[in-house]
């Protein structure tokens, strides 16, 4: 018995409903300020549920004014771009990412929490370095681990063998995917990105982040963002199963583009409080939906 083909493994993933494709075309929407918001509300009502979103968003206690709004085109003039955008990430992503998959061991919600923590630790770190763009970071820090779900739905029966060869070698998590399958799951996050027309730099994202350092020039200081962030979101423990614990740090690297012992320890708490906010009483345990 074989694994899986690398094709086979993505073809499947590819089936599932719910894939963020939209997202890529709403960014481009939102990162224009001179589009108009009529273009902005025909992308988002493609996706009913997003509409939907969109409306009780604005309605909310935080947002709302004394009347409430029933148009698509007021909410959005409610909530502006950025949290329009922020809302998309959650929405779209957010719901492929709990689909039902074994392998990781996850519970309910865990890998959609780890990757919201992480999109949160990549969107303040480079509000502090300034050395990406924080909405580019949190979209990365989100997506760029897709290839797990890709992988655990349809290589569920061989994590036995990855896990045994991880201790046996006491390798990184990747590499001992790698050594089994003969692909890891950076390899099908960058096809599904790739097939999903997401930008570049979010491609990048997937592919460099188990060896930033060897990431193009251009793309390394946003590979230096998500790898520290990944750091974080994995010190916080949020979704952490066993292959979270079992990635390769690599700390020169993160120390030539000025993210310091320090720096981190600063940053910690400050990501802990945001994503609490987010989270609420689903930042430990329990299913994740937006």
């Amino acid at each position: 018995m074989t694994p899986p083909t690398f094709d086979d493994v993505c073809a499947l993933a590819l089936r599932l409903p719910c894939a963020p494709q939209l997202l890529p075309r709403l960014s481009a929407a939102l990162a224009r300020d001179d589009r108009p918001s009529d273009e902005l509300e025909a992308i988002i009502r493609i996706d009913p549920t997003l509409a939907s979103s969109t409306l009780r968003l604005a309605n909310s206690t935080y947002f709302a004014s004394a009347e409430p709004i029933d148009r698509l085109s007021e909410a959005i003039f409610r909530l502006g771009r950025r949290e329009i955008y922020r809302l998309a990430v959650l929405s779209l992503a957010g719901r492929w990412m709990n689909h039902t998959a074994d392998g990781y061991r996850w519970e309910a919600g865990d890998f959609c929490r780890h990757a919201l923590c992480r999109a949160i630790a990549a969107e303040h770190l480079a509000e502090c370095s300034r050395q990406a763009d924080p909405g580019q970071a949190y979209t990365a820090g989100l997506v760029c681990t897709v290839g797990k779900l890709a992988i655990a739905h349809a290589c569920g029966a061989w994590f036995g063998a990855i896990r045994a060869f991880q201790q046996a070698q006491a390798c990184p998590w990747t590499q001992a995917e790698r050594s089994v399958l003969g692909y890891d799951y950076a390899d099908a996050g960058t096809r599904l990105l790739q097939h999903w027309r997401f930008p570049p730099s979010l491609v990048a994202a997937a592919t460099f982040q188990v060896r930033p350092a060897q990431a193009p020039d251009a793309m390394k200081p946003l590979l230096a963002t998500l790898h520290a962030a990944h750091y974080l979101a994995t010190a916080m423990g949020a979704g952490v199963t066993e292959d979270g614990f079992l990635f390769a740090l690599d700390g020169d690297f993160l120390l030539a583009w000025g993210f310091t012992p320090e720096l981190l320890n600063q940053a910690l708490p400050v990501v802990l409080e945001r994503a609490r906010n987010v989270l609420q009483n689903r930042l430990t345990c329990g299913p994740v939906a937006f």
